[in-house]
């Protein structure tokens, strides 16, 4: 081949792949405006919708990177590589960031969960994982919690969606079941009058639902009562305390007592006998 047919040769590759190199660049850089437009589209539509500000910018940001690598591999196409290989390779890549982040994956996935059915929200008290504290903050991969005495906790999603849940804010209401034992040899009547008359009374305790004196069962060393009363959320732990104090005061106004643990203790005559004459 001579120097002109080479220098010809060299001039119409160099158009004809010129020519696929600029339109490739140029389709990259439209797929580059465009990806970036429907992720600014997603949130905009994520924050009207009240949506959660975190999961809607990650599924934001994975339609933008999905439409980037769907127009690299097809610009690869123009060039005459073959894109079903890297699909195989792409397939083989995700199985194994898969089983080595199969742990990272779960909780992902659990807190996808706890986003959408919504056990609990931020500012709720919930018992998780065998642990109190209140929700400051629901991740993808972790939830953080500030326990009562003010410990930071941090528990991976897959361990709170995969066990029993305890929203104990949930409601505005709940209930305060305090259990007391007054004397075998106090009359029940007057006991249980005693008791209801102090229970409607305690500063808290929510006239309805109607609180309630509960005889509960003998017990070893006392007559066994259960006090039922309906407070706020928000009072729960005060109208405890005043339920315990009020009840102690009208049980000793009363002289009902409240009796220490007894044991009898039964000998065999026998026994005492031989004891006797030594």
């Amino acid at each position: 081949m001579d120097t002109a047919n080479l220098i010809e040769a060299v001039t119409a590759a160099a158009a004809t792949w010129g020519l696929k190199l600029a339109g490739v660049l140029v389709a990259i850089f439209l797929a580059w405006i465009i990806a970036g437009s429907v992720r600014n589209s997603m949130l905009r539509g994520f924050e009207r919708s009240g949506f959660d500000a975190t999961l809607g910018r990650f599924f934001a940001n994975l339609v933008r990177y999905a439409i980037l690598i769907a127009a690299i591999l097809g610009c690869l196409g123009v060039f005459g590589i073959q894109t079903t290989s890297f699909a195989a390779v792409i397939a083989a890549g995700g199985l194994a960031i898969g089983l080595a982040f199969q742990g990272t994956l779960s909780n992902f996935a659990a807190g996808v969960m706890l986003l959408v059915f919504r056990p609990f929200k931020v500012g709720d008290v919930v018992v998780v994982d065998g642990i109190v504290g209140t929700v400051q903050e629901i991740e993808l991969f972790t939830c953080e919690l500030t326990a009562l005495d003010n410990r930071r906790i941090i528990i991976p999603n897959s361990s709170i969606f995969g066990s029993k849940i305890e929203n104990l804010t949930h409601h505005p209401q709940r209930r305060v079941d305090v259990a007391i034992g007054t004397a075998y040899d106090a009359d029940i009547d007057k006991t249980r009058e005693v008791l209801e008359k102090c229970l409607a009374s305690v500063d808290g305790v929510l006239a309805d639902p109607e609180p309630q004196v509960f005889l509960a069962a003998f017990g070893a060393s006392s007559i066994d009562w259960q006090l039922r009363g309906w407070c706020k959320t928000e009072d729960y732990w005060d109208v405890w305390q005043r339920i315990i104090r009020d009840s102690k005061r009208a049980l000793d106004g009363a002289d009902i007592g409240i009796p220490f643990p007894q044991r009898d203790l039964h000998l065999d005559p026998a026994v005492i006998e031989a004891i006797g004459k030594r």
